[in-house]
């Protein structure tokens, strides 16, 4: 009997720990990413500067940072589907993770039409809920 106690107790506290682990950080009432630039639309050479902005009661820190109402930029690129709620956000070619408060890169992207969005993740790279995003732009790279 006091195995299974044990083992129950046990499993209660790694099932409270995962649940923990995926909660979303609630994001800070009116909190807002943007893309400065380029413009929506805009003509960009292939390799271009993109420019990130925040607003309202969000301010950027490096990820790991567990400070309050703060995150770090996450640049979409050709994604029609946002990252899923309570997962971290994917790392590969069209999910660029800007983990230490950048806030602008020059991306290199092939000739023709592309979008852009900004996601902002917490400090473990998880999306808030709700979810911080930008306007969807696009860009006619020649």
């Amino acid at each position: 009997m006091k195995s299974f106690m044990s083992r129950a107790a046990l499993a209660g506290l790694l099932l409270g720990a995962s649940m923990l682990a995926t909660a979303a950080t609630p994001a800070p009432k009116g909190a807002e990413v943007f893309i400065v630039s380029p413009e929506d639309g805009a003509t960009v050479g292939q390799e271009f500067k993109v420019k990130f902005g925040v607003e309202g009661g969000i301010a950027l820190a490096k990820a790991g940072d567990m400070t309050a109402n703060t995150g770090h930029h996450h640049l979409l690129i050709d994604v029609d589907k946002l990252p899923a709620a309570g997962a971290p956000i994917p790392t590969d070619a069209n999910h660029m993770h800007f983990g230490m408060a950048q806030t602008e890169t020059t991306l290199k992207l092939a000739p023709g039409k592309h979008t852009l969005q900004l996601i902002m993740g917490d400090y473990g790279h998880m999306p808030f809920e709700p979810t911080i995003v930008s306007k969807k732009i696009t860009v006619n790279v020649k």
